[in-house]
């Protein structure tokens, strides 16, 4: 299988359908994929709407957990239980465009294809975010690349692309997701950003805010850094006899 989209959810049942006719829009036809969902302990009808999906839609699996564990775990559970060679996420809000996903392929296709040790990122340059999460993020992204020096202007963007194999080498903890860029680089990975639409939210709630963006970030960011000033990628070379 070429391609896991993998979708971590919370409370957003009114999304669930809109989002998945999408996904199959953009790849059908083009691509061997599946999609994997993972809800997150959702306590509205998402995991119903999901189910009532799966009977239309055989690329469609789901996956539950019975709490929440957070975004990182989701996307980790979808992760280890992709088929694919390479995964995709997407925020399962809609914010997010899977018109996208061909573009993103197309870019790693141009460096050096499906061997590569590549993440394709997306940047959305055009946000369409109330005032202070527009700041937030350009605050977030700009001390981010200062610490860390990963290169991306939008790493907090759920739109990303990257082989399955390289995500699982990643040190894992609660929160990585926002530092999957530096992460990549640190395994010796290269990381390129590719612009991506951006939309507003039309239905449901946004489950972040400044206290779990910002006051939490800053205890990760120290964490990150640590590991980054610890990280040793040797150069490895086979010897054989003469």
């Amino acid at each position: 299988m070429q391609l896991s989209v993998v979708v971590p959810v919370r409370d957003e049942a009114d999304n669930v359908a809109p989002l998945v006719e999408e996904i199959r829009r953009a790849l059908e036809g083009r691509f061997d994929y599946e999609v994997i969902y993972v809800d997150d302990g959702s306590t509205d009808a998402t995991l119903e709407r999901l189910t009532g999906l799966q009977r239309g839609f055989a690329r469609l699996r789901v996956l539950r957990h019975a709490r929440c564990c957070g975004q990182s775990t989701a996307i980790r559970t979808g992760v280890r239980a992709a088929r694919g060679r390479w995964i995709a996420t997407l925020d399962g809000d809609g914010q997010n465009d899977p018109a996208d996903i061909p573009r993103l392929l197309a870019e790693r296709d141009a460096r050096g294809g499906e061997e590569a040790r590549l993440m394709v990122a997306g940047w959305r340059r055009r946000r369409h975010d109330g005032w202070l999460r527009r700041v937030s993020s350009r605050v977030a992204n700009a001390v981010r690349a200062r610490l860390l020096g990963d290169g991306t202007p939008d790493t907090g963007c759920g739109l990303k692309l990257f082989p399955r194999e390289l995500f699982l080498e990643l040190p894992y903890f609660d929160h990585m997701h926002r530092f999957l860029p530096a992460l990549v680089r640190r395994a010796g990975g290269e990381v390129v950003s590719v612009e991506v639409n951006h939309r507003p939210r039309t239905r449901g709630r946004s489950k972040y805010g400044v206290h779990n963006r910002l006051w939490v970030g800053l205890v990760d960011l120290a964490g990150v850094l640590w590991l980054m000033r610890r990280s040793r990628l040797p150069e490895v070379e086979e010897v054989r006899p003469e």
